[in-house]
């Protein structure tokens, strides 16, 4: 009923476009998506990029267990390895810091 070509003045695509924000609205109020922690992050980076921790720890300069630490949430990665991380996993410098 709605594709691409449909104009915005439509009532089906007015349908449509009130819905989604109805739905949005009580996504964002019954199931907010929280972003992701630090941990979650790098997990999720290395997934994306296809690489090892091991991999990882070769790259910035550190052990393969200090990346554990990053990955398992059990140490926080300092200002200069967050800016190493964010170069080489592609993350922006405001996602790693929660921005």
């Amino acid at each position: 009923m709605v594709n691409d070509e449909t104009p915005t003045n439509d009532r089906y695509a007015i349908e449509l476009t009130l819905m989604s924000d109805v739905v949005m609205d009580y996504e964002k109020e019954h199931y907010p998506i929280a972003k992701p922690s630090v941990a979650e992050l790098i997990e999720l980076s290395l997934e994306e990029e296809g690489m090892s921790q091991k991999q990882l720890a070769q790259q910035i300069g550190v052990s393969p267990s200090r990346i554990s630490d990053y990955v398992s949430g059990r140490a926080e990665p300092t200002l200069r390895i967050a800016r190493l991380l964010c170069r080489a996993l592609k993350i922006s410098p405001a996602e790693m810091l929660g921005c």
